[in-house]
């Protein structure tokens, strides 16, 4: 037995018996988090304007729930493009103690493939600390898997991410999260970490998945961490490389996947073709904002939001009154704290964070599973979503009706997209879904998944009897979808295919498809 990897299980085991002692009540929690907040950021220029002292001293000597009442009225809600306007293009220039204390030397580039602009997220020094200690957590919480060998402690962690390599742009850096983050990792972690300083510094995504698969039979890896599609081409090139049936054979003693980014479901089947035997399955909520929400049990149906480190959350009702059919959220909208939510119903994100973000609208959409244990499970974006005529129809909608049309054809579906089109003088709703197998029959396709989306959603199936006309598919392979990702630059790290296609983006998807010989009927889009 190892010796270094049963000391570190069982204090593992020890932090899990003091992290399960009774807490501070999720509002307790989340009280004391905006007053640390307050305090940290009252002299800076937004926290001067908005009179952050004065609600510090609501928290500290008022009424119990009047402090967020006085919030609420006090500052603005904000997207990303009102507060990078009005606030973060000051801090992203080099001035100082604008949202947050100093200046901020690191920002995490967006994928923005919701609007044209690619987004520039501040990553304070207190961001990146506040990452750590809840990446820290998400580990102490393995030891609530009993199971678990002590020597898995010891095996290597490969983290599959942006590069490390940030692009400097003399007052600041810049890069994908997964890459800021990776350049921080503490020293005592190092021995662990993959693929290596040298190869997580490479830029070029396709040289770095060649070189983590010359060196993956080095490697005794035990936990991977990652975006599902990026990890499930790496391990696929790794079995092909090795001439071996799948990737227990390079790696006997992996056995946790920490996944985060999009829905695991659509990849399930055909990533579990790659394994000998079951993983463990840790579903993780890092956003380029901050590390929102992990799974912290065995079986649990949501993850648990991180209540008491650098963010203070608030959750908008997502409905007709507060956000309009593009997914714009209006001036002043409806907006709870934690305790005040329902199970079962949709809420977008406003976070207030140690990075200087303040009642901001994330852009993720969120359902509550567990209350009372603060968990959630996304559902999707407030801007990735149809409703050209009240068919309220979600990205969670979608993920399930392919989930399940995916199991019952024995089909492999990585990657699909959804886009509104103009058909006659109404609506229709044109898939496309990237298909590995041969011979398949999008008439055969349209018809399953329409039919299950009007099982999940009856406001979609009372608009396909009325203005919701019809629904076209187009059956690709899945190599077009990371092709055009690739044509943008976007290929690794947490990037992703946007579920929906609005606007400027679906002419972008088409042209490429046109220049790359994939043959598409016209169909006219919204």
């Amino acid at each position: 037995m190892a010796i270094v990897g049963s000391l570190l299980k069982r204090g593992i085991r020890l932090s899990n018996i003091v992290a399960n002692r009774k807490k501070a009540t999720i509002h307790q929690q989340q009280k004391k988090t905006l007053a640390k907040l307050l305090a940290k950021a009252r002299y800076t220029e937004f926290g001067e304007k908005y009179n952050f002292d004065e609600l510090l001293s609501s928290i500290l000597f008022g009424n119990k729930g009047a402090f967020y009442e006085q919030y609420k009225k006090s500052v603005p809600v904000y997207d990303y493009n009102a507060i990078f306007k009005e606030w973060w293009h000051r801090s992203l220039d080099g001035e100082k103690d604008i949202c947050w204390p100093g200046s901020i030397k690191y920002y995490a580039l967006s994928s923005g493939t919701s609007e044209a602009a690619t987004k520039h997220i501040p990553v304070t020094k207190a961001m990146s600390k506040a990452i750590q200690k809840t990446s820290i957590r998400q580990i102490l919480s393995l030891g609530s898997y009993k199971d678990l060998p002590d020597d898995l402690y010891e095996k290597g962690f490969l983290m599959l991410g942006g590069s490390t390599n940030l692009n400097n742009q003399d007052s600041h850096y810049e890069g994908d999260l997964s890459g800021i983050t990776a350049s921080q990792i503490p020293a005592w972690f190092r021995p662990y970490y993959k693929p290596g300083e040298k190869i997580a510094s490479e830029k070029d995504w396709g040289l770095k998945l060649e070189e983590i698969t010359l060196k993956a039979h080095e490697w005794d890896i035990g936990f991977i961490v990652g975006v599902p599609a990026w990890i499930q081409l790496l391990m696929e090139k790794i079995i092909s490389h090795y001439k071996v049936k799948t990737i227990h054979d390079i790696w006997p003693n992996l056995q946790v996947f920490a996944h985060g980014g999009v829905s695991f479901e659509p990849y399930r089947k055909g990533f579990e073709k790659l394994l000998a035997r079951p993983l463990i399955y840790i579903n993780t909520y890092l956003a380029s904002e901050g590390f929102i929400a992990y799974q912290n049990r065995p079986g649990a149906a949501g993850m648990a939001l991180v209540l008491d480190n650098g963010i203070f959350f608030e959750f908008v009702p997502f409905n007709e009154k507060n956000f309009d059919s593009e997914g714009t959220i209006v001036a002043s909208p409806e907006t709870l704290m934690v305790d005040q939510v329902e199970e079962g119903k949709e809420y977008a994100l406003l976070i207030s964070t140690c990075s200087g973000a303040w009642r901001y609208l994330i852009g993720d959409t969120v359902k509550f599973v567990d209350k009372a244990k603060a968990e959630i499970v996304i559902t999707g974006r407030t801007k990735h979503y149809l409703s050209l005529c009240g068919e309220h129809l979600s990205v969670d909608n979608m993920n399930k009706a392919v989930d399940l049309i995916s199991d019952e054809l024995g089909l492999t579906v990585k990657e699909f997209t959804v886009c509104g089109v103009e058909h006659d003088s109404l609506f229709a709703h044109h898939w496309y879904i990237g298909v590995d197998e041969s011979n398949v029959d999008p008439e055969i396709l349209k018809t399953k998944i329409d039919a299950k989306l009007c099982e999940l959603n009856d406001d979609y199936a009372v608009e396909r009897k009325h203005a919701l006309k019809d629904v076209f598919v187009t059956v690709l392979p899945n190599k077009a979808f990371y092709g055009w990702l690739e044509s943008k630059g976007k290929m690794g790290g947490q990037n992703k295919f946007p579920r929906v296609l609005k606007n400027f983006l679906i002419e972008d998807w088409k042209e490429y498809l046109k220049n790359n010989g994939y043959v598409v009927d016209e169909v006219f889009s919204k």
